[in-house]
This record gives structure tokens, C-alpha cells and sequence, in this order.
């Protein structure tokens, strides 16, 4: 072996073995002082309940969800089903949320789709923040029971949610909704599916969307900000998203195969996509992707503001709603929302 081999091999030993153990690319640790004062003791009883998700944890709370979330029925809502038909005829359930008092004008239309890693979750589990819209000017909510990554990969999610928009682009009249006001917004991968939704709607140009809310959205499979890379934090961390993004996209999971539609950080042309509002916090894993999609459609021009919570992990909004940046975030986002409403409007291709 020459010197200059042996020199060779031992520069990758020390770049492999030695540099690591002495802080190169370490895991980032989430301490209670990194959180909000105010979300630090639900962040640190959330983390040791669930350190991560596995598939079998993602079916079992999907169970609980399920059997006890559901159901919740909050005062002056009224909740109605409808079935769509798929194209391999099995139906689709679509939840309907309007106020109990009948509206005297047309709203703006929501389309709801709910979080949970792609792979768990029921629109009934944001039921509070779909009131708040509700109880705002009346809006009408369409949230789709859209096909967990559990059951089927990409693209059964995405055909399930354009299904539904398309469904409520075609009863907007009966709903008492504006068509040329039809928003989107969900919070997490409900996030990632509106990001995805508003892609997919301008490309195939059958429906046009006025306004979407990708809240703390997962949009890239890739995991290359540094706020994705060996996260673990509360709620949801680095492994926990890529045993969810790999129930996702299947073989496909970090391959160049991957389309915007499925993992929407990967987008290049952010041209005519809906103005756009978002919120999250510094200290998750989506933290850095949020932040770079929403710059590249300010970049091309497109109205698009993003509110950051200092300290504030994956779903503070949810888990600490009592909190002063819960508190703050939903105030923002129902801004934003009545911002848009006196101002976004996109007619339907005729």
C-alpha cells in the first residue's frame, strides 16, 4: 500500500467514524428550553407518550380517532355525509360542516383536509379550527375521508381530495358557496395535499381554486433543510416522517421518480398557483421546507405570507389551543382568511 493510499483511507475513516463523535451531523436535540414557555409541558408529555411513529402506531390512534373522534358534534354545526363514486365504484365519504342557521348570502367554500401523516386522521379531529371558519361569515366546509397511505399509497389520497373538489365545484349553488370563491387549507399532510391540490387543480385547468392554507405543511419526501434532518421533537419528528412518507410514495420514497403532486417541495414552476397563507413553528422538522416553498412563490409572484412561532413544535396549535401562540396562530390565520374573502376571487373555467 502506498503513503498516499494509506493517507487516503485514513482521512475517510476519521470523516466517517471519528468527526461524528464530536458534533458532525448529530441528531438535533429539542430541549424543554427550546420550546415556548407555554407549549413546554404538553411538548415534553407528548414526546414521551409517542418518541415516534411506527405503522403500527399510525393504525392504532387511527382506531381511536376513529371510534371516539368522529363522533364529536360541536353546537352550532351541522354535520352532513355525502358518497362520491370513484372510478373503481367504491365510494368516498365526504363530510359536510355549515351553520345550523341558514345562511342569508353566499360564502366562500372550504375544502378541509385533515393531517396525520398521510397515513391517520378524520376531518372531525380539526373540528374546532373548521367552526372557527364557520362561525366567521358562514362558510361552508367540504372535508373528504380521503384514503390513508395505510391502505393505499399515492395517488389514492390526491385522486380522493380532487374528487371532492371537483364535487364541490359542481354543487356550490346548493351549498350556498361562491364559485369563484373556492378555497383550500388543511394542516400538516392536510397541508401537503393542499399544497399538492392547488398544483394539480392549474395543471388539469377543470377547476380553479381562489385561496389555499397549507398550515405547517409536509411537502418534501427528500428531507434536505436542516430542520428535517434528525429532528426530535415533539409530535413529530425525522423518524417518525419517513416512516410516513415511505407508507406514502412506496418504492418510490426519495427517488427522482417522486412529482410535485406528491411531495410538493419539489415543485420548480410556482407560476399561477392561489395566493397562499401559512403558519409554523422554528424548532419542527417542517419548519425550513414551509419557509423555502412559500419564498419561491413569492419569487413568482404569487401573494404568499408565512407567520413563524418562535419555540413552537409540530401541531402547537392543536395540542396547546389554550396557548398565547395557539391563541395568536389561529387569530392570524382567521386574518388571512377574512382578508381573503373580501379579496380573492377566481372564476370557474367554463
Amino acid at each position: 500500500m502506498s503513503i498516499d493510499t494509506g493517507l487516503c483511507m485514513l482521512i475517510k475513516q476519521i470523516k466517517h467514524h471519528i468527526i461524528p463523535l464530536f458534533g458532525k451531523k448529530m441528531t438535533r436535540k429539542i430541549k424543554a428550553k427550546d420550546m415556548d414557555r407555554s407549549l413546554r409541558f404538553a411538548g415534553t408529555i407528548a414526546r414521551w407518550i409517542v418518541p415516534q411513529y411506527t405503522e403500527r402506531k399510525f393504525r392504532f390512534f387511527n382506531s381511536v380517532i376513529n371510534g371516539v373522534i368522529s363522533h364529536i358534534r360541536p353546537r352550532g354545526v351541522r354535520k352532513t355525509t355525502v358518497n362520491l363514486e370513484r372510478e373503481d365504484r367504491t365510494l368516498l365519504k365526504v363530510r359536510i360542516f355549515s351553520p345550523k342557521k341558514q345562511k342569508t348570502e353566499k360564502t366562500p367554500g372550504m375544502l378541509w383536509l385533515h393531517g396525520g401523516g398521510y397515513c391517520m386522521g378524520t376531518p372531525e379531529q380539526d373540528i374546532w379550527t373548521i367552526r372557527e371558519y364557520i362561525r366567521e361569515n358562514g362558510c361552508t366546509v367540504v372535508a373528504p375521508c380521503y384514503t390513508l397511505a395505510t391502505e393505499k399509497p399515492y395517488p389514492a389520497a390526491l385522486d380522493d381530495c380532487y374528487l371532492a373538489l371537483l364535487w364541490m365545484r359542481d354543487h356550490c349553488e346548493e351549498l350556498s358557496v361562491r364559485d369563484d370563491q373556492i378555497f383550500v387549507a388543511g394542516s400538516s399532510a392536510g397541508g401537503g395535499l393542499t399544497a399538492a391540490l392547488c398544483i394539480y387543480a392549474r395543471d388539469k385547468k377543470e377547476v380553479s381554486i381562489a385561496y389555499q392554507m397549507p398550515l405547517y405543511p409536509m411537502l418534501d419526501d427528500r428531507m434536505i433543510t436542516p430542520s428535517s434532518q434528525d429532528n426530535d421533537g415533539p409530535v413529530w419528528n425525522t423518524a417518525s416522517n419517513i416512516t410516513a412518507w415511505k407508507k406514502y410514495l412506496g418504492n418510490s420514497f426519495q427517488t427522482d421518480a417522486v412529482s410535485p403532486y406528491a411531495a410538493p417541495g419539489r415543485l420548480e414552476d410556482f407560476s399561477d398557483l392561489p395566493p397562499a397563507f401559512t403558519f409554523v413553528g422554528d424548532i419542527e422538522p417542517f419548519y425550513n421546507e414551509t419557509v423555502d416553498f412559500m419564498e419561491k412563490m413569492k419569487s413568482a409572484g404569487i401573494p404568499a405570507d408565512c407567520k413563524v412561532y418562535h419555540g413552537a413544535y409540530h401541531g402547537f396549535d392543536v395540542l396547546c389551543w389554550f396557548s398565547k401562540p395557539s391563541r395568536d396562530a389561529h387569530r392570524v390565520m382567521l386574518e388571512n382568511y377574512r382578508r381573503a374573502s373580501k379579496e380573492c376571487f377566481k372564476a370557474q373555467v367554463k
